[in-house]
């Protein structure tokens, strides 16, 4: 009885490869691990509505924010299975499957958001997003957070003002070396333990975008806040590859074309958010934000430039040339 029943199922499903199935929607899955109201949030939902528009409704797109689906642990191994088919984790996440990655984990490498949008936008951007292919991930897109700044419960003038402070760091071999330059301690830690290890004394010091700083009340247990764009958080959009090298062109192309709108709202809402982030936390008056004169912005570039040669073997000496030369021009 039960193989009956299975041979009718079957064939009940083989059914559906006609007609009735060609009018169903691909459905396509987003996760992402934060707020609907955050750049990355908002950006998703608008891929969702241009992707709908643009494909003429034959692909449906359900966005899952704040790791409904997958968290920060398991989104990787969500795509490369084919469990959903888009996630924009932060660029730290990769340099697992390519070190190449780690170039934007470099400090003072950058000089702005613009630099970093030249690079990102140039050969040497676009080769990085094809260069997990063959582990299965694709990337599509770059979505800014922000530039870095650094924060500790003293004045951070001149590099010697870190040294024997605890940073908190993300997982990142560069950006612990980038702290030892200083002879600081860094300390790595979920970016949920942070304003809990700030409050109590765990480290003493953090870095990061304006918005966060912001959101996450860090500045509430951070006396002083140097403005030193020594970095970039940013985010890459990936899918997995085979899933995407199988789709019709016609639908890749309307869905190359919603991501590259998408990326343009990302990228708006997160220099605005950057922004007003920064004049809430000087009004507050909580905590007093610094800014570096050229010559002590000097002195922190060559404290921590050496990163860069520690680490070029593995990223490679032509793409963190190519980083730098989009400092002074819009190609690289």
């Amino acid at each position: 009885m039960r193989k009956s029943i299975f041979v009718v199922a079957s064939i009940a499903a083989l059914a559906l490869t006609g007609p009735a199935a060609a009018q169903q929607p691909m459905i396509v899955k987003f996760s992402h691990v934060v707020a609907d109201n955050t750049p990355k949030g908002q950006a998703a939902i608008r891929f969702k509505e241009l992707a709908e528009k643009y494909t003429n409704g034959k692909v449906k797109v359900e966005v899952y924010p704040n790791s409904q689906l997958f968290g920060d642990a398991k989104e990787m191994e969500a795509v490369a299975l084919g469990d959903v088919q888009f996630i924009a984790p932060s660029l730290s996440k990769f340099d697992k499957f390519t070190k190449q990655i780690q170039v934007f984990d470099l400090p003072f490498l950058f000089n702005d958001i613009a630099a970093v949008d030249r690079f990102q936008a140039g050969k040497a951007g676009q080769d990085l997003l094809r260069s997990m292919e063959s582990k299965n991930f694709l990337g599509l897109a770059y979505w800014h957070n922000g530039m870095k700044q650094i924060s500790a419960n003293k004045p951070l003038l001149k590099p010697e003002d870190a040294k024997g402070l605890k940073f908190r760091i993300q997982a990142s071999d560069i950006l612990a070396a980038q702290f030892q330059a200083l002879n600081a301690t860094p300390q790595k830690l979920a970016f949920s333990e942070v304003y809990q290890a700030l409050q109590v004394g765990t480290v003493d010091g953090q870095e990061n975008t304006w918005s966060n700083i912001f959101s996450q009340k860090f500045y509430e247990v951070q006396k002083d806040i140097t403005e030193s764009d020594h970095g970039v958080i940013d985010y890459m959009v990936v899918v997995n590859a085979k899933w995407w090298n199988a789709l019709p062109k016609d639908l890749q192309d309307a869905m190359k074309k919603a991501m590259d709108e998408a990326t343009k709202v990302n990228n708006d809402v997160a220099g605005k958010l950057n922004d007003e982030a920064k004049q809430k936390i000087a009004a507050s008056g909580t905590s007093k934000i610094h800014q570096l004169t050229p010559e002590q912005r000097k002195q922190w570039v060559a404290a921590m430039k050496p990163v860069w040669a520690k680490f070029e073997g593995a990223i490679g000496k032509d793409l963190i040339d190519a980083a730098v030369a989009s400092n002074e021009s819009k190609t690289n």
